[in-house]
Formats: structure tokens, sequence, C-alpha cells
């Protein structure tokens, strides 16, 4: 009992040692979250809150964006309480910081096994602080929005095709598994399915892996189809796919370079004057009364005007190709500026921040009492807690360079591993650009897609950090003195190649050993 008490404490102070700063960081982020709940006992409602709630409390669904949050909506609704499913979102939050600073310790760890046990964890740990303590990323996180539940998804997905230096087949599954229900929380997410098989297939996965990934992606994908035929009778993910893209084309369309046929001209919006208070000509032409969906009976869910938007988006890219490349890059370049724009709208911008009052519609009441069987919500602010949130928001968030000098560090890592095809950093790197160019090229710029880019921002600026193992970790076992006092290399765990040497079938001495390593990662 005695030796077991021994190891169990010499375990425990290993493990502090290793990973103490980054716990102490993770506490403070789990009180910030804490402080937030309390300070705002109600989840924020926006724009599209109506839509995903709905589609919960109804189980069906909905026609004009993927359900996948719904159906993490449905699953929290027999705790009927709002303060559960904000406790869940935000511990979600700090779980993604969790996952990047596994993977960032385990490559550092790797790559220079004679460092200290606490010398990783000093580093690792700041690459996640704007993950845990962005001010924005928290907001988002007590909204009745999507996007935090997709970046967890996606994290995970990556985190288990990163942990090891070959992905095994029972990682890839799952992996799968999480990024196919990502796609399933936000359409985004289906391109980015492609990003992680590109890098697997330069990585040279093995087909055992990639297989399993596509399986794994193939479950939630498939179910979601099933679901929603049986709903709306066809086998899509939505109805609307191409009407987000006019929103995107209708920022440079010109019907006199387009020359649309006469039912297309409905589309036209280069001669309707831009309204003073919208910057955004895609919400303006989405959501104000100047909409040219107003002309169809069922508004943006109409089949026929999803029809038609589509041929009109093909024909403005054909048509002012150069145009629509402006544009791209135009909002593209939005995130990496220092101040915030009021863009798309001004009442946009202003629902990312936290409120001085609660200021709820009946209809909102009315669904969010729908939600919890009648139980009461608490719709107001409790100071000082509401205070603390709103001034800590004032500065405490990554501003556009910083997030651009993150994505600068991780193209150089991706450069300088240019013979291994960018390594390890050409994943996360890969999956941040996705994220910073896919909302830009097919909707419009809005500082909420922002967020989830920054977790693999961060990521692949943190791998960069991280030399890769060299070939001493396969070298035969050497006896004598000289030997006693070096360190074993498989202490340190097999995360990625080695660059110099040949690609080889790992051996009984590899990842078993690397099993063996002193550290903690958070499972996906």
């Amino acid at each position: 009992m005695a030796e077991l008490v021994r190891r169990t404490a010499r375990g425990t102070g290993r493990f502090l040692a290793a990973h103490g700063l980054f716990l102490a960081a993770l506490a403070g982020a789990v009180a910030l979250r804490w402080i937030a709940i309390l300070g705002f006992p109600w989840i924020f409602w926006f724009g599209d809150s109506r839509t995903y709630l709905n589609a919960a409390i109804q189980f069906a669904p909905d026609d004009l964006r993927p359900s996948g949050y719904s159906v993490f909506l449905w699953a929290l609704r027999p705790f009927e309480s709002w303060t559960v499913v904000l406790a869940v979102q935000h511990a979600l939050g700090a779980l993604t910081g969790v996952m990047v600073y596994a993977i960032v310790w385990r490559g550092l760890r790797a790559g220079r096994p004679r460092w200290r046990p606490w010398a990783p964890g000093l580093v690792a740990t700041p690459v996640t602080l704007p993950v845990l303590y962005d001010a924005y990323q928290i907001q988002l996180e007590h909204m009745l929005m999507s996007d935090g539940l997709f970046t967890f998804l996606l994290t995970a997905g990556v985190t288990l095709v990163l942990w090891r230096r070959r992905v095994s087949w029972w990682a890839a599954a799952p992996a799968g598994l999480a990024l196919g229900a990502a796609a399933m929380v936000r359409s985004v997410g289906l391109p980015l399915i492609a990003v992680v098989l590109f890098c697997m297939l330069l990585r040279r996965a093995g087909w055992r892996a990639l297989v399993s990934v596509v399986a794994g992606v193939a479950v939630p994908l498939l179910l979601y189809l099933h679901w929603f035929h049986g709903t709306w009778g066809v086998h899509t993910f939505t109805k609307s796919d191409q009407i987000w893209m006019y929103g995107r084309v209708v920022d440079f369309a010109r019907c006199d370079v387009i020359k649309p046929r006469p039912e297309l001209e409905v589309f036209c919006m280069d001669h309707v004057p831009p309204r003073p208070r919208v910057p955004a000509r895609a919400y303006q032409a989405m959501w104000t009364s100047d909409t040219p969906f107003r002309h169809f009976p069922e508004d943006k869910r109409s089949v026929r005007a999803n029809e038609l938007a589509g041929e009109f988006v093909k024909e403005a890219i054909a048509k002012q190709p150069g145009d629509y490349l402006n544009v791209v890059v135009r909002d593209t370049l939005r995130a990496f500026e220092w101040k915030r724009e009021d863009y798309p709208t001004p009442w946009t911008v202003a629902q990312y921040d936290f409120p001085v009052g609660a200021s709820q519609s009946d209809m909102q009441r009315l669904y969010l009492d729908w939600y919890t069987n009648g139980r009461p919500v608490i719709h107001r602010v409790v100071e000082p807690q509401g205070a603390w949130m709103r001034d800590y928001q004032h500065t405490f968030y990554l501003r556009g360079p910083f997030l651009g000098i993150y994505m600068l560090v991780g193209l150089a890592g991706v450069l300088l591993r240019v013979r291994r095809l960018g390594g390890p950093v050409l994943l996360p790197w890969g999956i941040a650009l996705a994220l910073l160019v896919v909302p830009a090229a097919t909707a419009d710029f809005d500082y909420r897609y922002l967020l989830p880019c920054i977790p693999f921002a961060v990521l692949a600026a943190g791998l960069t950090l991280a030399r890769e193992p060299r070939a001493v970790a396969h070298a035969p076992a050497r006896s004598g003195p000289e030997a006693a006092g070096e360190p074993e290399a498989a202490d340190a765990p097999e995360t990625f190649d080695d660059p110099e040497a040949p690609d080889e079938p790992e051996t009984s001495e590899g990842p078993e050993a690397a099993e063996e390593s002193e550290h903690e990662g958070q499972r996906a």
C-alpha cells in the first residue's frame, strides 16, 4: 500500500511538473466562463437561433441550414435547462484549447526528448491562450449558435489524425465521425473533409487509415441524408446552397455584363442603391426588403429560387471572374485588420458583445421557454459579473494582425518542411486557411466566421516550433556506462515523422514505447 502511495505521489508530481502551467491557465479559462454564466444566465439569441431551436424542438431538419447543432440541442433538452446548455458549450470551448495544447506538447516532446519535463508545457501553454482567453470566443460559446460545437468537432478530428506519426485505422474512424458530424453542423465542414484527406494522402497515411476516415465521415452524412429525406422527400443536406452563394456574387454582379435571360433578371441588384446603414451588399440582398427572393412564394426556401440563383451565380462568376476574385481577396484580408468594422451591419457586430441589459422579444422568450418546457429562465444581467465580462472583452481578444502573424508562422513551418510536404504543420494550417477563404468565397465576411480559424492557426504556429524527431529513436540499443546517463528517445511520443529517415514500418519499439511517456493528452 505504501509503495502504491509513493508511486501515485511520484506520478502526480511528474504530471504537475510537466503540465502545471497549462493547468493553471485552464483553471483561469474555466473561471472566466463560469463568470460569464453567472453574469448572463440566459443564452444569447442570434438571427439563426430560431432555425436551430425550432429544428431541435420538433426534431426535424431545417431546409435552409444544416441541423447538426439542433441534434445537439435535442440531446440536451431532457435537462430542461439553458444553464446546462451553456455549461456544455463553454466546456467544449475549453476542451478545444486542451486538444491544441496536447498536440503541441506532444510535438515538442517528440522532437526535443532531452528537454526538461516542464519545458514543452512552458512553450505549449502560451500557444493555447488565444483559444482559452479570447473574449469573443467566450461570448460565441454563450450564443444559441453552432460555431462552438463545429469548432470542437473539427478540432477533435484533426487531433485524432495528428495524434500519432501514422494514424491507425482505429483512430482514423472516430476522426472521420467527428469530421462528418462537423460538416452536418456547418456546411463549411464539407470542403474541410477534402483538406484532411488531401493532407493524409501527402503524408502517406496508408489505405487502411484513409478508408477508415472515409467510412467514419460517411456515417453521419448518410444518417443526415436519411433524416432529411424523411422530412423533405429529397436526399440532400439543404435546399438553399445556391442562395447563400448568390449573396456573394451580388457584391460585384453587373447585369449589363452578364446579360442574363429574362427569368434571371429578378436577381439583378446593380440598379438598387446601397443602404447607408448596411455596408454589406450581401446582407441587403438577403435580409432587407430589397431582396429578390420576395418575388418567390416561399422566399429563400423556394426550390425554384435556389435553382435560378445558382444559374445566376454561375453566369456572374463566368463573366466576371476578376471581380469575383477581388471580393474574395478583399473580404479574406478583412480578417487581419486591427480594428473591427461595423460589417456586415452595425447591429450584427453589436450582437457579438456582452450586453449591458437583457433585451429579448416575446417570440424569443416563447421559444426559450418552449425548450425548457416552461421552466423559468432568468432574463437579466447580473452585476458585477456582467460588467467584469464587458470590461474584459474591451481588451482581451485576438486582433487581426496577430492572427496574421500566426498564419505567417504556420506558413513558415510548412515551407521549412517542404521536403516532407509540409509535415504535420500542413494540416492545421490548411484548415485555418480554408476557414478564412471559404466563407469569403461562398457567402460573405463575418467576424463570427473568424473564430473557428483561431485554434488551427495557433496549432500550426505551435507545431512550427516543434522539431521533428530524428532517427535516433530507431537506433540499436547501446549498453555500457556511456549510455546510462542519456534519456531514452523512445520516451518521447512519436507524433511526427523523422525528416531525414526513410519511411519504414513501425516496430515494437515505436508507439508501444511512446505510450509509456510521461504525458497526459485529452481524449477527443
